[in-house]
């Protein structure tokens, strides 16, 4: 008995001796793992987060409406300073003619030079002859205070002299049968007083005239003078504008002739206006395109160009 009490006793003691401590890995400091030093350890170290934001704004990309867009104002101003000068020259030209129309009237030549008629528009001409009815002709439709008519024209015959055309005139659309208007057709000799005035010029929306036909659309004076046998020169008649008087012509079938101005149009000052205020318009337009910021394109952002 006293054997099996020491055999237990040592087993009890071998029992309360400690284990050996086992080895620890430091998975920290293992060489293959080990983290590489971070940023964060620097003590001078700023985040970028702590970098004052700044405003950045995308620059737009304009195409070529932007270059289209900056040609329109310069060429209305170019349009508007051409329309300046055109302006001056029509002024001076009318300034001309209005002082050949308040000089007397001078006695036609007997024959006329063709080549001269431009020193001599506008010019005060008188002139008598016998009217050639027979070779009349009408050119129309004219329009006169809203009625539909035509303009006489008659070849006057002069003695020892050429025949010249005369524009006598407008007279209404139910007039045109001369014998509706025998008042019309002088017979004896007569004095005409009218302006000189160079060949007209064809625009291109009147139709050609037809002389086969009768009907005549614009005053082509080489034509009408080879049919009649008269010399190139065109005269047109002059009447006070006197209300009553042309009412009675009217009514009677006399020719309504123009009244004795310059009848120029000069529309250059409004051209001016339009042209200079399209191109303040498009200039306006093209600054506020180039300076308007672009859509949602501006962002706070940071001063890396990483983030």
């Amino acid at each position: 008995m006293k054997n099996t009490t020491h055999i237990l006793l040592r087993r009890i003691s071998t029992a309360r001796r400690p284990l050996p401590r086992a080895t620890t890995r430091n998975l920290l400091t293992t060489p293959s793992r080990r983290a590489t030093k971070q940023p964060g350890d620097d003590p001078n170290f700023v985040s970028i987060l702590d970098g004052p934001p700044r405003l950045v704004r995308a620059r737009n990309k304009h195409g070529p409406g932007i270059l289209l867009l900056a040609l329109i104002p310069i060429t209305a101003f170019a349009l508007g300073t051409w329309q300046v000068q055109r302006l001056r020259q029509k002024t001076d030209l009318i300034a001309k003619l209005e002082d050949r129309l308040i000089r007397p009237p001078l006695p036609l030549p007997p024959h006329v030079d063709p080549s001269a008629l431009e020193d001599f528009d506008y010019r005060r001409v008188v002139a008598s002859g016998y009217f050639r009815h027979d070779q009349e002709m009408l050119i129309g439709p004219r329009i006169r205070d809203g009625q539909d008519g035509f303009l006489v024209i008659t070849p006057l015959e002069r003695q020892d002299a050429s025949t010249v055309l005369v524009n006598r005139g407008w007279i209404s659309k139910k007039h045109r049968d001369q014998r509706s208007r025998p008042e019309s057709l002088s017979r004896g000799l007569v004095t005409v007083e009218g302006l000189l005035r160079k060949p007209w010029k064809k625009n291109m929306f009147t139709p050609q005239n037809r002389p086969e036909k009768g009907q005549f659309y614009f005053p082509d004076v080489l034509q009408m003078a080879a049919l009649s046998g008269s010399q190139p020169i065109w005269i047109e008649s002059t009447t006070e504008p006197e209300f009553m008087r042309m009412m009675e012509q009217e009514s009677r079938g006399i020719p309504i002739g123009r009244p004795p101005e310059v009848s120029l149009r000069n529309n250059h000052a409004q051209y001016i206006f339009t042209w200079y205020s399209l191109c303040l318009a498009t200039t306006v337009m093209l600054y506020m395109v180039i300076k308007k910021p672009p859509s949602g394109a501006a962002r706070r952002i940071h001063p890396s160009r990483e983030f």
